[in-house]
């Protein structure tokens, strides 16, 4: 089983000094994740979405951690895919110069970018975003395959070559954000890893782990987007652990508060998130946002599905290393391939993440570490 962590840069203050702190206090956690042990980071791409997410050029994020590390594998945890955001040889371009710089150690995830903002922002067309998500998949796997490659289909691309060549041989892995049973159907039919997100929780997880088995059991492989099938399935892992277990868990009930609200924000109709105070009940406000948001899908006749009312869900890894421990092995029974760490949250200090980080490369993995061994 891998180990990795995900980061949004969120901010609840989202001046233009936080904003830069909170950057460059990201870069530093990426570096003390490879000291500390773990096996990869990813960094999403999301486009004024404001205190949820100021990670807009993923990109040049991940080229800086790459410089300043390297054994830790660095993962786009997604690009966003439809043309409009950008041209898909320029993805391709891009992922393959940092393939080559970081020595091979790149992961590229595929996503919609779905947020209404985002999609205003760029002239993107919500009807558009899965067929140009999957045509874009192909064509720079295509692309990273051939010699002289050239495309005809919505794009018409080529004959040309694409440089450089990536390290890795045809190309990096690939991988898609999946938060709904259609999505890990759809991962699995094209032959690409599933980064399972959202905050439902263990059982979701192994819900969404059987769907997506069973989508690779059924499959013709007619849909396949590469010769490289990647089966690899990440599930989210939202942690904060410290010696005191009652203070790790109210700071991370109140970071994934403030990622709940920020969700209802930018992907509903909801009040911007505030910071909120560490001493409040923030399992009763999360679980009362819940209730407000059932009742209006009741009225609405909407059936209530977990990618609904996860990120409410607070039964997480908030507590000690020991509960940390208890909640992957959840995990592993359920049959993850790799932990996602998410302790970077709009709210929490980084001294707190820092010292996250520590107690998972210092007692969470080596726990598991010597299972491994002692399983060999």
């Amino acid at each position: 089983m891998k180990f990795s962590m995900i980061f949004e840069a969120q901010t609840a203050d989202p001046s233009p000094e936080a904003e830069r702190r909170v950057i460059h206090d990201c870069v530093e956690q990426a570096v003390y994740a490879e000291e500390m042990g773990f096996d990869r980071i990813w960094a999403v791409e999301h486009h004024s979405l404001t205190q949820y997410a100021h990670m807009s050029a993923s990109e040049v994020f991940l080229t800086w951690v790459a410089a300043r590390t390297s054994r830790i594998r660095i993962g786009h945890g997604v690009v966003t895919m439809p043309f409009g955001y950008q041209h898909p040889v320029r993805v391709a371009e891009r992922a393959a110069m940092l393939d080559v710089l970081s020595g091979g150690r790149v992961d590229i995830g595929a996503g919609r970018g779905a947020t209404r903002q985002e999609m205003s922002m760029y002239g993107v067309r919500a009807e558009d975003t899965y067929p140009q998500m999957e045509e874009a998949l192909r064509i720079f796997s295509s692309a990273w395959r051939e010699e002289e490659f050239e495309w005809h289909g919505s794009l018409d691309i080529g004959p040309g070559a694409v440089l450089p060549r990536p390290v890795q041989d045809p190309h990096p892995p690939l991988f898609m954000a999946c938060s709904k049973h259609d999505t890990l159907k759809l991962a699995a039919e094209l032959g690409i890893g599933a980064l399972v997100m959202g905050f439902a929780g263990a059982d979701d997880v192994r819900a969404m782990r059987k769907v997506y088995d069973e989508a690779i059991a059924t499959r013709s492989g007619e849909r396949f987007v590469s010769s490289e099938v990647n089966n690899h399935f990440s599930a989210l892992c939202p942690t904060i652990v410290l010696d005191d277990a009652e203070r790790a868990h109210r700071i991370g009930t109140r970071g994934q508060r403030f990622f709940a609200e920020s969700i209802a924000h930018w992907y509903g109709n909801g009040p911007a998130p505030t910071g909120y105070d560490e001493d409040e009940d923030h399992v009763a406000a999360m679980e009362k946002d819940r209730e407000d948001l059932v009742a209006k899908l009741h009225e609405a006749r909407i059936p209530v599905r977990p990618v609904d009312t996860g990120q409410f869900n607070a039964k997480h890894a908030y507590g000690t290393a020991e509960t940390a421990i208890a909640y992957v092995d959840q995990l592993r029974e359920i049959g993850v391939d790799e932990v996602m760490c998410l302790i970077q949250m709009g709210t929490v200090p980084q001294e707190v993440c820092m010292e996250t980080i520590r107690q998972w490369g210092e007692k969470v993995i080596p726990h598991f570490r010597a299972l491994e061994t002692g399983a060999a």
